[in-house]
């Protein structure tokens, strides 16, 4: 195979420099020959971002590859190009000297990784991940995406991935390590944008992607980047709080099965329902918010602020501050070190001192003599407040406060309202006050299973392809995945949200009323024995997934 190295005009005169590996690599290779004259060439390997408008391309085998990728990993270039080459197909002159993005994607197979996270890391991780995946091969480009849920990693992009690809797109609504990607392309965006304009977000990421360093991941200036960082930074510590909030509420649960007082007694069961409380309630519920805050100020500060925000974390939970004292310290931890982190500045010779000696040390006595005096106090006497209040309300506040948790749930499905709600339930666990929680999952439960109802009740409505999307979202739901109404959402929003926002608030409302409690923050269907009262829970679920699929069903156009 005869190679002509053709490079763009904006390298320069790099030729002679870039030849150097690839000559190596091609002289061991007996099939592979590099010539000077593009003529006579076969394969013609361009360096850049876009193939040139060039005639004498005409006819050829072509394959495009970027500076880093053929100085660093030759030999993987050379196989790519004889794996990948594709017949020339030239853009307009115009694009070519605009530097066109749309013509170096219809005329070049970009390889594409992609990243996917968010809160829960169930249902949005995944259902964007297969988004991605599904408009990056409509497209003909070569794509793998890395889902880190709740389960660890998956598909885990290699070295040699990573060096192929033209684009890193990142979508997570949560801080994630990039550290890999140092030196590609790379684009950032949240798993919602991901999942409902995967096109408008592609377009963006081929036009503002830029090349990630590891080391500067604080650039954020405006407003609007600030108050998506909060949010991040929130989320993070939800992420990793949420699979010790699920454990030590089913233990606990598992130990009321014994008898609602039985873990007060060791000799019931061998001590079983003790040991479970221990567990449960001793251990996972105890660590809840100290990990959580740590997550808050590790998103916000890196390693360094890890330390920093367990300790304030953990101050918080002993002083019984709750959830609202985990949210402060968490941010206080993050600032304070990450103001430390970039205010001190040592030599060389000393710097790695910084993030294990002088960061922990004055960040942790800094947070830790704020939480005592400061803010443990009225935070403490607020939540108490509140805890009392929820406990003590009547059935009247109770259906009003079922309402709101039920609309927030609802209006926009495991967006950013969703999530507050979810976060409000899942910090007052940690106080001792469950009926919140119970309320919220029934709610998250009623807009995917009213869909499917819906489809059933309504089917000439619908088109197959959403009959056969409701089938999919009714098992979501029965799951407590409300991202399973998403493409109902997608293609008519307003009478969808409408609708489920109807039936979650009277499932919320129901299941307050009714005083249940939930000791576990997610499981759908599969927990449901651990509440309180699961056959008015299921009442609730019921009365509110069939309120949303009847008022659907009447209210949506036929589809033409």
């Amino acid at each position: 195979m005869k190679i002509f190295l053709m490079q763009n005009a904006q390298l320069g005169h790099a030729k002679t420099f870039l030849l150097q590996p690839i000559m190596a690599v091609a002289t061991q290779q007996q099939e592979c020959e590099l010539i000077d004259n593009i003529e006579d060439s076969e394969l013609v390997v361009v360096v850049g971002d876009q193939l040139p408008f060039d005639s004498r391309l005409e006819g050829k085998k072509v394959f495009v590859t970027h500076v880093e990728q053929l100085l660093f990993s030759p030999e993987d270039t050379i196989k790519q190009a004889l794996t990948k080459k594709q017949d020339y197909v030239a853009p307009t002159e115009k694009s070519a000297v605009q530097n066109s993005e749309s013509s170096s994607i219809n005329n070049t197979v970009k390889n594409i990784v992609a990243v996917t996270a968010c809160p829960t890391g169930v249902a949005h991780t995944f259902m964007s991940a297969e988004a991605i995946t599904k408009y990056a091969q409509a497209k003909g480009w070569n794509v793998k995406v890395e889902t880190r849920g709740q389960g660890g990693a998956k598909n885990i992009l290699s070295t040699e991935d990573i060096t192929a690809a033209d684009l890193v797109f990142v979508a997570a609504d949560i801080d994630v390590d990039l550290s890999k990607f140092k030196g590609k392309p790379l684009y950032r965006t949240s798993t919602g944008l991901a999942l409902k304009k995967t096109a408008q977000e592609f377009d963006k990421a081929f036009q503002q992607a830029k090349i990630y360093d590891s080391s500067d991941q604080s650039t954020q200036t405006t407003k609007d980047t600030e108050k998506k960082g909060l949010y991040k930074h929130l989320m993070t510590g939800v992420s990793h709080m949420l699979p010790l909030v699920v454990a030590g509420g089913l233990l606990i649960a598992i130990s009321f099965m014994f008898g609602i007082e039985a873990f007060k007694d060791a000799t019931i069961a061998g001590g079983l329902p003790t040991a479970l409380m221990e567990i449960g309630g001793g251990a996972a519920f105890h660590l809840m918010i100290a990990v959580f805050a740590g997550y808050v100020a590790f998103s916000i500060a890196d390693r360094p602020g890890l330390s920093v925000g367990l300790v304030g974390g953990m101050l918080a939970t002993t002083a019984g501050a709750g959830i609202l004292g985990g949210i402060v310290a968490g941010f206080l931890a993050g600032y304070v070190v990450k103001l430390l982190n970039s205010s001190i500045q040592l030599p060389a010779s000393l710097s790695s001192l910084k993030p294990i000696l002088i960061l922990p040390l004055l960040g942790s006595a800094i947070v830790g003599l704020a939480m005592i005096y400061l803010i443990n106090p009225p935070v403490k006497a607020l939540m108490d407040s509140l805890v009392n209040w929820l406990n003590t309300m009547g059935q009247t506040n109770a259906i009003v406060l079922g309402v709101v948790l039920g609309t927030m749930m609802c209006i926009d499905m495991g967006g950013p309202v969703n999530k507050a709600a979810y976060t409000f339930g899942t910090g007052l666990i940690a106080s001792g006050v469950y009926t919140p929680m119970a309320a919220i999952m029934a709610a998250g439960m009623v807009p995917p299973i009213g869909m499917a109802i819906a489809t059933f009740l309504a089917r000439n409505k619908f088109t197959s392809s959403q009959r056969d999307a409701g089938k999919a979202s009714f098992v979501l739901g029965l799951c407590f995945i409300s991202e399973g109404a998403l493409p109902f959402v997608a293609s008519d929003p307003i009478r969808v949200i409408i609708s489920s926002i109807i039936g979650g608030a009277v499932a919320g409302a129901i299941s307050l009323w009714a005083a249940i409690g939930l000791q576990a923050p997610h499981g759908g269907l599969f927990v449901i024995p651990f509440v309180s009262d699961p056959k008015t829970y299921l009442l609730a679920i019921a009365v509110g997934a069939l309120l949303t699929g009847v008022i659907y069903a009447v209210i949506k156009p036929k589809e033409e």
